[in-house]
């Protein structure tokens, strides 16, 4: 109908700024004797996160020329509380790309209690300098749209979106050029230098943990203790395993749909053993029934009414596909995830007889990494500028379609919600000369923690996690027998084990596979 195979035919003679950069290139080694710059920690403004201070240091543009342009970055550190018996400090980053890690989260109280936290704005993003496309913020939609679902709304996301990497061309400035995820680790390098901390401890999540990879394979002498939780696999994120990937959307070839799919799988047989469970039909295979309520909003939308509002509210496909998604990021979303679902289910029924819609909320959606606070920009060049300098894409729109097919097959729904989110990089204006794509073996001078969720990520696969594992030069795999996106905070077991990690540097022993402390449909205390 588009012309699909012809594209992708002319594809295999594009590629994009990232591939570009994959060419030889002089290696920029570590900081390049960029100069440390001192911190002074003071108040973080009026308003923002307490019991936090803040600071702004200078670093490079680019590490080829370190003593050349500068840009700014924001930090946050969350001191720790035994002051007297400190240990030194954690490096954060929260995931994204494109959120703010500024205002780092405790971790664990223990180690609250014996580390300063500190987080920072990578290069770019929100209140460090920002990488901006788009004089009015509205513009930002040509990047940010919802998936599409129909032809109509193919072509469209496609012309949006060479709009906005158009606009990134003419407004974004020298910066785009410097995003990739290799400078901020060297950025953080260069953090560690002025902190006077001899190794790098860091907790990275999500995007987080690419971060954290990178970190290792750059600085591998420089590894202290190094978690990294969520975890995206570095061969699939830069290049894939073999010559085509490049012409396959990094997106696609990540395989997040299947996380959520099989986090999806896992919800629904919880769903199906508890009773709590508003979805729980006896009798019915409860994937068919999520699978008919996909193809009913296929048709059109369905209405259902928030409780104690009078005025009910249009579900669309696109958001009953994001709102089931971003609500696997918990298990503790189970119950108001399944009663959504039902509600669902209650008005694609012609057959029943109701006189208003049925009653539920939208579930929780993902969480936004970061501390936002409504007047520091954050648009969605950010994330883009971060991705497509760090990977592998094809040089065609048209490429991304097919994919989300492909994709939706084997997930339906989450396939074009993930694949379609690196659109952007097609036709992104610039690269990166100094982004990493391996080797990820290096030999660290500690082993690197890995942790992941063996029953269901929806944004970074379990597999990710078990290959990442191996690809290191050294490092342990810790797993959850639970869903969700990140285990921290979700079981006493993997919290206790990150504690020994940072504290003793003790690992936990091999094949450690730890229990959630609760079950997805427990109240929430």
């Amino acid at each position: 109908m588009f012309g699909v195979a012809g594209s992708l035919l002319l594809a295999a003679g594009l590629v994009t700024a990232g591939q570009a950069s994959a060419q030889p290139q002089r290696e920029v080694l570590g900081t390049n004797g960029a100069p440390v710059p001192e911190l002074a920690w003071g108040p973080c403004a009026e308003g923002q996160a307490k019991g936090y201070e803040c600071a702004e240091v200078e670093v490079p543009l680019s590490y080829r020329d370190p003593d050349g342009k500068t840009i700014t970055l924001a930090l946050g550190k969350l001191p720790a509380k035994d002051q007297e018996n400190k240990l030194g400090t954690i490096f954060f980053n929260p995931g994204g790309p494109g959120g703010s890690g500024r205002f780092a989260p405790e971790l664990t109280p223990e180690l609250h209690e014996r580390f300063d936290i500190v987080g920072f704005d990578p290069r770019g993003i929100a209140a460090s300098t920002p990488l901006r496309c788009f004089d009015d913020p509205a513009q930002g939609e040509l990047l940010a749209g919802e998936f599409p679902a129909t032809p109509e709304q193919t072509h469209q996301r496609i012309t949006d979106t060479a709009k906005g990497t158009e606009l990134c061309e003419q407004n974004a400035g020298e910066l785009i050029g410097h995003m990739s995820t290799a400078n901020v680790a060297r950025d953080m390098d260069l953090l560690r230098q002025a902190l006077g901390e001899e190794q790098t401890s860091y907790y990275g999540i999500s995007y987080g943990s690419h971060l954290g990879t990178v970190y290792a394979n750059l600085f591998p002498d420089k590894v202290g203790a190094v978690a990294i939780d969520a975890v995206l696999d570095p061969v699939e994120w830069t290049t894939g395993e073999r010559p085509g990937d490049r012409f396959t959307p990094f997106s696609y070839r990540l395989g997040s749909h299947d996380g959520a799919q099989r986090s999806l799988e896992t919800f629904l047989d919880a769903c199906q053993a508890d009773e709590r469970c508003a979805f729980r039909e006896p009798g019915r295979d409860l994937g068919e029934k999520y699978d008919a309520i996909l193809e009913t909003l296929r048709e059109g939308p369905l209405e259902i009414a928030p409780p104690d509002k009078p005025e009910p509210f249009e579900v669309t496909y696109q958001m009953a596909v994001s709102s089931t998604m971003g609500a696997l990021y918990d298990a503790a979303n189970s119950s108001s995830l399944a009663e959504f679902l039902q509600a669902l289910d209650d008005a694609s029924d012609p057959g029943l007889s109701t006189r208003s819609a049925p009653v539920a909320e939208l579930p929780p959606s993902a969480p936004t990494p970061g501390y936002q606070d409504g007047a520091t920009y954050m648009g969605p060049e950010q994330g883009a500028g971060v991705f497509c300098a760090d990977t592998d894409n094809p040089g065609n729109p048209w490429a991304w379609p097919v994919h989300a097919r492909k994709a939706d097959r084997e997930a339906p729904g989450f396939g074009s919600q993930w694949t379609w989110l690196s659109l952007p990089c097609a036709s992104w204006p610039a690269s990166d000369p100094d982004r990493y794509a391996g080797p990820w073996d290096k030999q660290t001078a500690n082993p690197v923690l890995v942790v992941g969720n063996s029953l269901g990520d929806p944004a970074t696969p379990y597999d990710d996690a078990v290959s990442t594992s191996k690809r290191l030069g050294d490092a342990r795999l810790l797993s959850l027998e639970s869903f969700g996106h990140g285990a921290r905070g979700n079981s006493e077991c993997i919290d206790s084990a990150l504690d020994a990690y940072f504290i003793d540097g003790a690992l936990p022993e091999e094949g450690t596979v730890c229990q959630p402390d609760r079950a997805p449909f427990d109240p929430v205390s």
